[in-house]
């Protein structure tokens, strides 16, 4: 929309544009839903993969215990047996969670509208730090979810899953605490890889400078050691590795990105 036009609008003029958008989204997130929905056994084959044992990441972990001749790599076998609590609990989950891949499916969608509505309310200078952020911020939330998926929630369920504080205490976890665990551990690592975004805004601001973050550099590093220690409560150093060398290595990008700003 030319800039000119924009000027010309009534506040009516603006909000009805926003209920059209608002509209387009919906439509978006309620179809893609539905075809989640549909989909119900690969959606939660996807789902639920983590709490198996023959998931990719134990896989891996074991025939990298049997290449490297380290047996403290290996992950035993293991059974979880999940259980469902509430009468139209299952019912609600499975409309819960195709919402919420309807809704990852039709981000790209979702950034483009609203970009398109906001932007022409931005300067030229602003429009283009939108530019420059939007698929960078979308790549790295995607990256966080790929984290969660593949690392840190399979093992985080394992051990949580399988500790006992006595043997005649079973296990038995409901499907709504999977889920809704599955989905937390998502959103927060989503948000935690948005780091090299916020600080390229908070630099931008100049809040912060890139000597500032190197300085604190040690401090980051203890942090995240300990994030990492508390989201995965293993005893091996190795998925300590894995899941604290992103985090460092998001730290080590926010300063290139803030030394780069102008």
């Amino acid at each position: 929309m030319p800039e000119h036009d924009t000027e010309a609008m009534t506040f009516w003029d603006h909000l009805d544009e926003l209920r059209q958008v608002l509209f387009r989204m919906v439509i978006a997130v309620v179809a893609l839903a539905c075809v989640a929905f549909a989909c119900k056994e690969p959606l939660f084959d996807l789902v639920l993969a983590p709490s198996r044992p023959d998931f990719i990441l134990y896989r891996w972990l074991n025939a990298l215990a049997a290449s490297w001749n380290m047996p403290s790599l290996a992950v035993e076998a293991f059974r979880v047996e999940m259980i469902n609590t509430q009468l139209a609990s299952q019912f609600t989950i499975h409309m819960s969670v195709a919402c919420y891949a309807g809704i990852l499916l039709a981000s790209p969608y979702l950034i483009y509208l609203l970009f398109g509505f906001i932007s022409p309310a931005l300067h030229r200078a602003e429009r283009r730090i939108c530019l420059k952020i939007l698929f960078p911020a979308f790549l790295l939330f995607l990256c966080g979810i790929l984290l969660n998926y593949y690392v840190i929630f399979p093992l985080s369920f394992r051990f949580l899953s399988t500790y006992q504080v006595s043997e005649s205490i079973p296990n038995m976890i409901t499907l709504s605490s999977y889920v809704s665990s599955f989905t937390t551990l998502s959103l927060l690592l989503g948000m935690a890889f948005e780091i090299p975004v916020i600080a390229y805004l908070l630099g931008r601001l100049h809040l912060i400078h890139a000597g500032m973050l190197k300085r604190f550099r040690k401090h980051a590093l203890v942090g995240i050691l300990i994030v990492a220690a508390i989201i995965t409560p293993t005893s091996d150093a190795f998925t300590l590795l894995l899941v604290s060398l992103p985090l460092y290595l998001l730290y080590e990008l926010s300063i290139r990105v803030v030394k780069s700003n102008p």
